[in-house]
């Protein structure tokens, strides 16, 4: 019964993260210095604003997931109510789309779920998992051929399903392993809090690109 609650509760963190963000967001305005504009709760008892450890994680972790809930919601404010014309559009012929960034995001998370998780080399991926997500994680000339002509919510979906993966496997583990360091990493020895960071921050760096592509799109 407890385990189930996780659960539910689990994908409730999600919804709220993802899926609810695009109605939650009403009419405010993204242009008048959203840097100071309040970030809406979506109850009134919502902790998104609150980092820190968090029920049914160790406190390290649910301190990376709140994290990681925060970037979620607002790498989604710009591109709320997009069209697939809007997601497909590009700024020029070398450029992606947000279509294929979204995508991109979630292919970045299921490559670090494979190799944190499963403990595999990075590169190291199923058939399966490479035919799904390469072209994403790549971007660049296949990526424009191939994503496009999806609805935003086909995006949402593909984020949901691999970042409620990442949740239940965070649940499932303590801070010792968050801390465990990798010494054969590429960028040199790196814990596994700073691998999962960077998909953190991974997202901020898009969520910049998102609103410049928005501000090209014309109506």
């Amino acid at each position: 019964m407890k385990d189930q609650q996780k659960k539910v509760d689990r994908r409730s963190f999600i919804k709220k993260s993802s899926l609810l963000t695009i109605g939650a967001l009403g009419t405010t305005s993204l242009m008048a210095a959203p840097h100071l504009q309040p970030l809406p709760s979506f109850t009134e008892d919502s902790d998104l604003n609150i980092f820190g450890p968090k029920e049914g994680y160790t406190p390290q972790l649910g301190t990376l997931v709140s994290m990681m809930n925060w970037m979620r919601y607002v790498i989604l404010r710009p591109v709320q109510g997009m069209s697939v014309s809007d997601l497909d559009y590009l700024v020029d012929d070398n450029a992606n789309s947000i279509g294929a960034m979204l995508m991109h995001l979630a292919a970045t998370e299921r490559f670090y779920q494979i190799h944190t998780f499963e403990g595999k080399t990075w590169g190291d991926w199923s058939k399966e998992d490479s035919d799904k997500w390469s072209v994403a994680s790549g971007l660049g000339d296949k990526a424009r051929k191939e994503i496009k002509g999806k609805p935003l919510e086909y995006y949402l979906e593909e984020m949901t399903k691999v970042r409620e993966f990442t949740l239940a496997e965070f649940a499932k583990r303590d801070d010792d392993w968050l801390m465990a360091v990798d010494n054969n990493f590429p960028w040199g020895p790196t814990n596994n809090y700073c691998k999962w960071f960077h998909v953190c921050e991974h997202e901020s760096n898009h969520n910049g690109q998102f609103k410049f592509i928005k501000s090209r799109i014309t109506s």
